[in-house]
């Protein structure tokens, strides 16, 4: 199951550099994981400074 991305994104970039897939993007208000080519490793849950990524 892919991850997802909170409302409580801050935008700081921190799990899109640890993305091994680049999954993860900057969205208009905050980053967003495209499902289709995640691999639901939990780099991105890891290093996030305040949670915002979850599995979906």
């Amino acid at each position: 199951m892919a991850y997802k991305i909170s409302e409580d994104c801050i935008s700081c970039g921190t799990c899109a550099a640890e993305c091994p897939v680049e999954a993860i993007a900057e969205g208009t208000n905050q980053y967003e994981i495209n499902a289709d080519v995640c691999i639901s490793c939990g780099n991105c849950a890891n290093v996030c400074p305040v949670g915002a990524p979850s599995e979906d």
